[in-house]
């Protein structure tokens, strides 16, 4: 299937690893050129280096909390391939605490991270496509429909500030012609979800999906591609919610018990 993504350009943030750096092999295998940038150089020479092996790879240590560097960054990766066709905001921060225990200064690094960035990423990107058309797509989270009491209580919040935001830009960018989606995915194998969930909780939450099991990287982001595609382009002010179905039913484990095999 041609997602019409041949030869485009398409930025990921947060581009190393996890949720970034698949869709960033996925717009590869779709033909694109792909730019990526993070905060740490050796992971993401390193990640730059084994996505060189399916197509063309700009790559950029940054921190998106900035907004000249998003700028900047738009501007490196437009005179590098010559186009900026696609961006995809994808960046989060997260930790164990309680809301009474967040300082003003974690308050501020949480805003920037998680939602900040995504501002600079759409004024960047639109700096750019707003004379010829793009895509901009964001990550955002199931916290935003179930955010996570006790912990990470500042995470939930503003991932729904993000899916409010996108729907806000589809609506400033419409008349250019560029497209703001957003995917709000579920519980997903990635080194920040294992770095900062117990193993315990995540088998926890595994188990409440519909599916039984977490995501693959790999399974977000191929939503995230179609949303930047062509096969996509009557979708905008969009959030797709890819959880595997949790939270979606009172009692998911129905099917399984009926087979026998419930817990």
């Amino acid at each position: 299937m041609d997602l019409g993504l041949r030869g485009k350009v398409a930025v990921v943030t947060g581009g190393s690893k996890g949720i970034g750096y698949a869709a960033a092999k996925v717009f590869l295998e779709e033909g694109a050129k792909v730019a990526i940038c993070a905060r740490h150089e050796e992971e993401l020479r390193q990640a730059a280096g084994e996505l060189e092996q399916l197509g063309p790879v700009y790559w950029e240590a940054m921190d998106v909390t900035d907004a000249q560097a998003n700028y900047d960054f738009a501007e490196h990766v437009y005179r590098h391939f010559g186009s900026l066709d696609v961006w995809v905001n994808n960046v989060g921060a997260t930790g164990s605490k309680k809301g009474e225990e967040y300082d003003d200064g974690e308050i501020d690094f949480m805003t920037g991270v998680c939602f900040k960035s995504v501002i600079f990423g759409c004024q960047a990107a639109f700096r750019y496509m707003k004379e010829k058309g793009g895509a901009i797509v964001n990550v955002s989270s199931l916290a935003a429909r179930c955010p996570s009491a006790g912990r990470s209580t500042l995470y939930g919040p503003l991932k729904s500030a993000i899916n409010n935001l996108t729907n806000t830009f589809a609506g400033e960018y419409c008349a250019h012609n560029v497209r703001v989606t957003c995917v709000m995915p579920g519980f997903t194998a990635t080194p920040l979800a294992k770095a900062n969930i117990s193993q315990e909780e995540l088998d926890r939450n595994a188990g409440a999906t519909l599916l039984r099991r977490m995501a693959d990287p790999e399974e977000i982001a191929r939503p995230i591609v179609f949303l930047a595609s062509d096969w996509a382009s009557y979708m905008t002010a969009t959030t797709i919610e890819v959880s595997g179905g949790r939270s979606m039913t009172l009692n998911p484990t129905y099917a399984y018990d009926k087979l026998g095999n419930g817990k």
